[in-house]
């Protein structure tokens, strides 16, 4: 009975402490208020507490350009790495991740910043 992760039961046989629930997950976002990142934050806070009312997030000042992300401890996306902001998809994907105990992987996909013209 090795390997079958992922199966998509729910029985909780696998890590965990046997409660069978979703795993508590903590996000924090640190970002460059300077910057006129805010905005952005709270336009993906918005869309995880959309889709996790119950979500833990948290901002904290960053230094300049900073927009990292991350997921009960681990940082999973770094816009000083990848030049960019998150899609909100890909973080969506990996708090479901979190939430059932899968090893979560660095987003590495951006969207430009922003686009003078």
């Amino acid at each position: 009975m090795s390997g079958g992760a992922g199966d998509g039961t729910g029985t909780g046989s696998g890590a965990g402490s046997g409660d069978g629930a979703e795993r508590r997950v903590r996000i924090v976002v640190e970002y460059c208020e300077p910057c006129g990142f805010e905005p952005t934050y709270q336009e993906l806070a918005s869309a995880v507490r959309e889709e996790y009312p119950d979500i833990e997030i948290e901002s904290r000042l960053g230094g300049t350009g900073a927009f990292e992300i991350e997921i009960n401890g681990q940082l999973v996306f770094s816009k000083l790495e990848n030049g960019g902001f998150p899609y909100e998809k890909d973080l969506i994907e990996a708090i479901r991740r979190a939430r059932n105990g899968e090893p979560l992987e660095k987003i590495t996909n951006s969207r430009p910043p922003c686009t003078i013209l």
